[in-house]
């Protein structure tokens, strides 16, 4: 029988949190929630910790008067948890609790210092913050090697990678090839892509997703961020990393190696299996929330390569890994803003990387490998870039 595992959610309230929250319902003799960390949605974040018995919450949205924090830590304390705020708040939470694991799903840069928080308080990861590996590769995988703890991917593409690399030799691996839908945009010209809707861009053919995460697959900037993280994860060059589009979204990525074999994890497109084999790694282990997989019922499954001409976020990620220091974390901050400001109808969706590629212009790296300050800092004035271009 295995013991019991504790773990804390950051992010708890988005969709992965969600997702993971139904799959450790499941388990309950398995898994112990310990902690829950959302932004600011208060409502779900006392309704999760009153479900799952939860010791302690933080909310990292730290806005409004002492009355309205002093309202959330009442109900708080009536469900029988600590309140915490703020990154400070978090960071407490985590280095203070007894969890073994931390799921890393907080949006954007926001989950890199409590997820370096948890590395550094001796917990396992299992990360699905693109941006934490984006912003400070270097820095997250010293901590993790310094650390001795565990990074599991939960993305399901790098899920898929480690599940195809285990027991396989590093030397013998020739490629990593990530696999993408192609977004809702995979054939539309440029002339109609420059006239997309916010509505459009939001309408994921395949997967169910946050509005952040749904926009950077329109554009396929998260294959981009997805590649810089592979490349932190596997040790593998960028070189030796390929994107295929693959609309079904049931091969969730391959490894071709030397000899010319291939290797494919296939799964359907539903978050809650990478979640379970990341919870449960070693093992595998049965979860009645996760759907099977009829494979007849999904062929033919065809592959086609991205177009560079039409979806320049691709190349930009590159360019930001093969630039390495602080442009990843330009690249990753620029993207976040021209983002929030396609969402909010600011500028029109080929403004995005037009705003990232010309914030990556006008930065010069500093650092070959640059420590959580200077992240902070090269975050911060690409912010302030990307908000005044035009």
């Amino acid at each position: 029988m295995p013991s019991t595992k504790h773990i804390v959610i950051l992010g708890s309230t988005g969709s992965i949190g969600r997702q993971a929250l139904d799959v450790i319902s499941a388990m309950p003799s398995r898994f112990v929630v310990d902690g829950l960390v959302a932004n600011r949605n208060v409502k779900l974040l006392l309704e999760q910790a009153r479900a799952f018995s939860v010791a302690s919450i933080a909310l990292l949205d730290v806005e409004g008067n002492r009355d309205a924090r002093r309202d959330v830590e009442i109900q708080a304390a009536d469900v029988g948890c600590r309140t915490f705020w703020g990154d400070e708040g978090v960071e407490e939470l985590v280095k203070g609790s007894g969890a073994e694991m931390v799921i890393s799903a907080l949006v954007g840069f926001a989950g890199l210092k409590p997820t370096l928080a948890a590395i550094r308080g001796g917990k396992d990861i299992a990360l699905a913050n693109k941006e934490t590996l984006v912003a400070a590769g270097a820095l997250v995988t010293r901590a993790v090697r310094e650390c001795h703890v565990r990074l599991l991917p939960v993305d399901s593409e790098h899920s898929a990678l480690f599940q195809c690399l285990e027991g396989e030799r590093s030397d013998e691996v020739k490629r990593l090839i990530l696999t993408a839908s192609g977004g809702p945009f995979r054939d539309a010209t440029v002339a109609q892509l420059k006239s997309v809707s916010v509505a459009d861009a939001l309408s994921h053919p395949t997967w169910s997703m946050g509005r952040k995460i749904t926009i950077d697959s329109a554009t396929l900037m998260n294959k981009g961020l997805e590649i810089i993280e592979a490349h932190w994860l596997f040790g593998v060059g960028v070189d030796k990393i390929d994107v295929v589009l693959h609309p079904q979204s049931v091969v969730h990525s391959l490894v071709e190696f030397v000899d010319g074999s291939v290797k494919a994890q296939l799964g359907m497109p539903d978050m809650r299996l990478p979640i379970l084999y990341a919870l449960c790694y070693p093992e595998r282990v049965e979860n009645s929330r996760i759907p099977e997989m009829n494979l007849l019922e999904h062929s033919p499954l065809t592959f086609q390569p991205p177009d560079a001409s039409r979806f320049h976020c691709l190349r930009l990620a590159k360019e930001a890994l093969q630039s390495g220091g602080t442009m990843p974390a330009v690249m990753n901050a620029a993207n976040e803003v021209a983002v929030e400001r396609f969402l909010s109808g600011k500028i029109g969706f080929m403004g995005i990387p037009d705003i990232v590629e010309k914030t990556m212009a006008r930065h010069n790296v500093t650092a070959v490998e640059p420590e959580l300050e200077e992240i902070h800092h090269a975050d911060g004035w690409a912010r302030e870039c990307a908000t005044q271009i035009s």
